[in-house]
């Protein structure tokens, strides 16, 4: 009886050099009527570790991606495992006080959760180094991949960002982009697929340390613990299925009339080389081919920022008036100092657009290769719509200093573009000349829009079912190519411009994909942001949906405070709150859920013309197969 006593009256917790717990590494008693302090005591210093390792990491990441060279490779690499090794001793000593502790407040109780998930850093030290030193290497990769000119066979130094990317927009030539299309794979995804096996048998392991059966279960536990998430995922593409498949009939057409019925079939995929991007994620840059009435209320204003002479300073300088319209603060003099904002011409730097927030409360920045285009200058709103979020959660622990799930960053930035992108916006920036008010300005706007949007959710779905049916191996490695494209065909509608083999990884054109980054954010975070900015839209009374006048795509917040209140409200949340309830600060609901009801509202009057321009062309929607995609090789002889 006695022996039970005590066990009763303390508990055992690993201690770590933290300047509460006396001993390093090792396991002493603390009694129970101590834990509120102790608990208490050892966040308050595990914050201001976080703080410090993940500053310094994010410095040295910093350092290596606007300057790729092997030093600062290897400084990101060593920084990177210093910050995993702090994070494995933190979450020993988080999920100790957690078990100990079963009545802890609501925040104590998240905070202790956050720091006892250590995705990669759950690795053994060696696994760990491995991954990461993989991960900078493909980075590499794709960073230095140079292709050879169809034009001119001698001419072999056309890169990703600088040429390639320009090519797949402009480009008019079937075979030259057919040509890009497939140089690119060859020297990117068939010298990644090595690397890129072996990664994700460490993911796997990864997860498998953490009490996942594999990593997709890992990544989708980030969004909900109940188990339900991959079927609202393929509710809300069946919901959204039959607008995608009306505007794939539309742009079908339209890019056979341009090709030729030889390249484009009448209930064929389309072929994804044509869709003015390297991974046909987005099929904007197409417009010009697809737009339904042209020379009315043309929306690309590009022309007219070159025409004015703006430059990529002056389009960060209008995302920050929005916000500042809104009522929230300027971005700080070192943000204009330090950001990277242009790609430069004397050093290898990876061009993945991100905000970034070094998590000392005072340094954040952009890295961005920009250019002077409206692509650029909706991007510059949406960076800082990320920033801002930062901003206003600076106040949390470092624990609860991050989105509220993994796709609310994305959904800021996004429902600030789609007021930043409308008509209503860009004349009052100066950049529409006029202001017509008619069907077919309408039409044209909410093409342009759902040529972005609309492509980009079923990417991001079909990326990473393909991922997780990897992780789950549900396929084998010799058939992952195939997969691919049997996916790419039966959701989406597309194929590859030449005959794919399982030598090719064609899905690691994209970045995503050899960074380990989960992309159903993106899809996630598509929907939400249509959300976000009908709630937006709804506070700043530029949206009633009793009025037609007051449409929702049509709304621009610019300029009103009640909508930049409600969106500091749920910025400021942080995730110390569930996801559900922090969305319901925005959407005036107890909880949210995940809504295609404002994304199906903002395209209504699109999806009608579609539907009905479709039928009077006699345009089948749906797609059937036209040849063979991928030839799948069989397993080894001896397996």
């Amino acid at each position: 009886m006695a022996r039970a006593r005590m066990d009763l009256s303390v508990v055992l917790v690993q201690a770590l050099v933290l300047g509460v717990l006396h001993a390093a590494a090792t396991v002493v008693q603390v009694p129970r009527g101590s834990l509120p302090g102790v608990t208490k005591a050892y966040l308050e210093e595990a914050d201001r570790r976080s703080s410090e390792e993940c500053t310094t990491s994010l410095l040295a990441r910093w350092a290596y991606e606007t300057n790729m060279t092997e030093h600062t490779r290897r400084a990101q690499v060593e920084a990177l495992l210093k910050l995993s090794q702090w994070r494995r001793e933190v979450g020993d000593v988080a999920r100790s006080l957690a078990a100990a502790s079963p009545q802890l407040a609501e925040e104590q109780r998240r905070r202790l959760h956050f720091l006892s998930s250590l995705d990669m850093a759950a690795l053994p030290q060696a696994d760990l180094e491995e991954y990461t030193n993989l991960k900078t290497k493909m980075m590499e990769i794709h960073s230095s991949a140079r292709v050879c000119d169809f034009n001119d066979p001698a001419k072999c130094d056309l890169t990703f960002s600088s040429d390639l990317e320009k090519l797949m927009k402009t480009s008019r030539d079937y075979q030259e982009l057919a040509h890009a299309w497939r140089a690119w794979r060859d020297n990117t995804g068939r010298r990644l697929r090595p690397q890129y096996s072996r990664l994700t048998t460490l993911a796997n392991k990864a997860a498998k340390l953490n009490g996942f059966n594999s990593s997709a279960e890992e990544w989708l536990a980030k969004y909900d613990t109940s188990g339900n998430l991959t079927n609202v995922l393929t509710e809300v593409f069946q919901q959204l299925a039959p607008l995608y498949q009306q505007l794939h009939a539309y742009v079908r057409r339209k890019l056979r009339q341009q090709y030729g019925e030889t390249h484009i079939t009448e209930k064929g995929p389309i072929p994804t080389h044509l869709l003015g991007n390297m991974c046909a994620q987005h099929w904007d840059e197409i417009y010009p081919l697809v737009e339904p009435f042209p020379g009315n209320g043309s929306l690309n204003v590009t022309q007219e920022m070159e025409a004015q002479g703006y430059t990529v300073r002056q389009m960060f300088e209008a995302a920050d008036d929005f916000f500042v319209s809104l009522g929230l603060p300027r971005m700080p003099a070192s943000f204009w100092r330090k950001s990277f904002f242009v790609k430069p011409s004397d050093r290898n730097v990876s061009c993945e657009a991100a905000a970034w927030d070094f998590c000392n409360g005072k340094d954040y920045r952009v890295k961005m290769c920009s250019e002077v285009n409206m692509k650029d200058l909706l991007a510059a709103h949406h960076s800082l719509g990320v920033l801002h979020y930062y901003v206003q959660y600076r106040h949390l622990p470092h624990a609860l200093r991050q989105d509220a799930n993994p796709a609310f960053h994305e959904a800021v930035g996004g429902s600030i573009t789609l007021s930043a992108g409308s008509p209503s916006h860009l004349y009052k920036l100066g950049l529409l000349k006029n202001l017509t008010e008619d069907s077919e300005v309408e039409i044209n706007h909410l093409m342009k829009v759902a040529l972005h949007w609309i492509p980009f959710i079923s990417s991001s779905y079909v990326l990473d079912l393909w991922r997780w049916d990897i992780s789950r191996t549900h396929f084998p490695d010799f058939a992952w190519n195939c997969a691919w494209w049997d996916l790419r065909f039966q959701l989406q509608g597309l194929k590859p411009p030449v005959l794919r083999t399982e030598k090719d990884l064609d899905a690691a054109a994209s970045n995503q994909v050899i960074v380990d980054t989960e992309y159903i954010r993106n899809y996630v975070s598509t929907v939400l942001q249509f959300q976000f900015h009908k709630a937006l839209c709804l506070k700043a009374g530029q949206y009633d949906p009793l009025d037609p006048a007051k449409p929702l795509h049509k709304c621009d917040v610019y300029q009103s405070v009640a909508a930049g209140d409600t969106l500091k409200a749920m910025l400021s949340l942080g995730r110390s709150k569930p996801w559900q309830v922090v969305l319901g600060v925005m959407t005036g609901e107890p909880e949210g859920r995940l809504d295609t009801s404002a994304m199906l509202e903002y395209f209504k009057p699109l999806e009608e013309w579609l539907t009905l321009d479709n039928a009077e062309h006699g345009e089948h929607v749906g797609w059937h197969s036209d040849g063979e995609y991928c030839k799948t090789q069989g397993p080894p002889m001896n397996q």
